[in-house]
């Protein structure tokens, strides 16, 4: 069963109050600023994900070489500008997008490119 939207609450509410014009006055305002705010959300990268996009980029490129890399390696390689944590967290998108593999070597985990 799908679960009921806020704007569809409001709107089954607002059917079921045709008698109460107050009422139904500031359900519509409430379900006029729940819908301007849906339509602020644009498809632009917020400035997080861009600088996102970059360290990917690095981390493709410095796994460029065809070698196998731990994160603790890839932290070294990049002058530890970044945790391991953000780049274990990077290295997660980039597998699910299929540019990188992670494999197991010793039950430590590795990233090669894909």
């Amino acid at each position: 069963m799908k679960k009921m939207t806020r704007i569809e609450a409001l709107t089954l509410a607002m059917n079921a109050l045709t008698d109460n014009a107050e009422a139904l006055e500031v359900l519509t305002a409430i379900r006029d600023s729940i819908e301007k705010a849906n339509n602020r959300k644009s498809d632009k990268p917020s400035k997080s994900q861009l600088a996102n996009m970059d360290v990917k980029s690095r981390l493709i490129a410095q796994m460029g070489d065809g070698n196998r890399y731990t994160v603790a390696e890839l932290v070294k390689a990049l002058d530890n500008e970044f945790s391991s944590q953000k780049l274990s967290a990077l290295l997660r998108q980039l597998i699910l997008s299929g540019d990188v593999v992670r494999e197991e070597d010793k039950r430590k985990a590795v990233f090669r490119l894909a």
